[in-house]
């Protein structure tokens, strides 16, 4: 099936951060998940480096991120700062999603490109999945939280790769989302003459 452009427009137009907490606890099939790494696969890479690396958790495995990024808060925050409620909502987070993704990057061996380029297909990667995800009515969102990207041991990163965050997926029951952006008048330059 060949989609026509106004297909692409509006799902891209559609496509929004749905929040773990706005999740219904229905399970994701195992292919859907499947069909979202596989679309991540086709990103745009300089090279063919194919840079991104993902870590899935699910059932029980949700628990131990949960409690390794309430624990990271904990034991990284100071005493002043420190706020239980952020605590338990960094404990409750994951559990809250049927699937969390780690999305890393795995820099070329030879350094053939700058890293940004391989952080920019890691990021093309992710919003491959973001629209996959948008389009089989899943919620999504991507975080950085610094556990996360120091999570090098609950990741079993190899030397190269990197974590750039976690991928929240969830059903949801919000239906259509309003979204606003301002004019791309506002943004655009044009160099014609």
């Amino acid at each position: 099936m060949k989609a026509t452009p106004e297909q692409i427009n509006e799902l891209i137009r559609r496509r929004r951060s749905i929040f773990p907490k706005m999740y219904n606890g229905k399970p994701i099939p195992k292919e859907i998940i499947e069909e979202v790494l596989e679309n991540a696969n086709w990103a745009p890479t300089h090279r063919l480096t194919e840079p991104w690396r993902f870590k899935i958790f699910r059932g029980s495995s949700l628990k131990n991120l949960a409690e390794y990024s309430a624990n990271y808060y904990k034991e990284h925050t100071p005493p002043e700062k420190y706020q239980e409620t952020k605590y338990q909502k960094t404990l409750k987070k994951p559990t809250q999603s049927d699937c969390v993704i780690a999305l890393c990057m795995k820099r070329d061996e030879k350094e053939r490109i700058p890293e940004w380029e391989e952080v920019a297909s890691l990021a093309c990667a992710v919003q491959n999945m973001w629209l996959t995800c948008t389009a089989y009515g899943v919620g999504c969102y991507w975080s950085s939280p610094k556990s996360a990207l120091e999570g090098r041991d609950i990741f079993n990163l190899k030397t190269g790769e990197k974590c750039y965050g976690l991928f929240y997926m969830g059903y949801h029951d919000l239906g259509d989302i309003p979204a606003k952006r301002s004019p791309i008048e506002n943004k655009v330059e044009w160099m014609e003459e």
